[in-house]
């Protein structure tokens, strides 16, 4: 059964707070599948969150959401159900961001992947305003994540993309050895297989795909650049 299936199934349970349903689900400690829902819905709210976060839902927006999670056709109306009832939910996104982080431990992985959706959705409309950069540096902090690895989250993503020791999270002149230690902690944290073995929905495995070919792409640079 399709995770956006159960989510159709789960509608009216929602009613009209996405916050007090995944309170009352999270609470009752989740596994997989119960754990994948609560998780794409609390996703699925704090994506909503984003969009806003600069005053404005743009189509661009709304479609790089679409992209991240893969849905559907026949399963949009329900998925749309609670990305407008968390748009216009009282609670904030810091209360979307705890929900999810209380499913994983801290600077879990799979927190990064959240983080590289919320990216993907503010860089959609080839801006990326103060307010979205406020909105996901809170949102890091809140999954546990520390200054330094915000920067390096970040890097993947805008203004110091090119660098690939910020990518990797090691000094320009960290000895070979330390870059290829990391390199390899950072691929077995981002295999895909682990997200699935998390409950993540499959849906949202190309993000942990993405990030990895990231890493791959700024090991090889370095290596290339030691070996000039």
């Amino acid at each position: 059964m399709s995770i956006w299936t159960r989510i159709a199934d789960v509608i009216a349970l929602i009613g009209e707070s996405v916050g007090g349903f995944l309170q009352s689900v999270i609470a009752r400690n989740p596994s997989p599948p119960e754990k994948s829902v609560a998780f794409t819905i609390g996703m699925i709210a704090l994506g909503a969150k984003m969009a806003k976060a600069d005053g404005v839902v743009s189509e661009s927006e709304i479609a790089a959401f679409k992209q991240v999670f893969h849905i559907p056709e026949g399963e949009l109306a329900a998925v749309a159900r609670v990305f407008n009832l968390a748009k216009q939910d009282t609670a904030g996104f810091e209360t979307y961001a705890r929900q999810i982080a209380r499913l994983f431990d801290a600077q879990h992985e799979i927190l990064e992947d959240v983080l590289d959706a919320l990216f993907h959705i503010a860089k959609a409309d080839n801006a990326f305003h103060p307010d979205e950069h406020g909105f996901l540096r809170q949102v890091a902090g809140i999954f546990g994540f520390t200054a330094a690895d915000f920067a390096r989250i970040r890097a993947r993503h805008v203004a110091a993309k090119d660098d690939p020791y910020l990518i990797l999270g090691v000094t320009q002149d960290a000895p070979e050895e330390e870059i290829r230690r990391r390199y390899r902690e950072l691929v077995r944290e981002y295999h895909p297989d682990r997200h699935i073995a998390a409950g993540v929905p499959e849906e949202m495995i190309e993000i942990a795909t993405q990030r990895l070919q990231t890493v791959n792409e700024a090991y090889d640079r370095i290596m290339k650049e030691k070996a000039a």
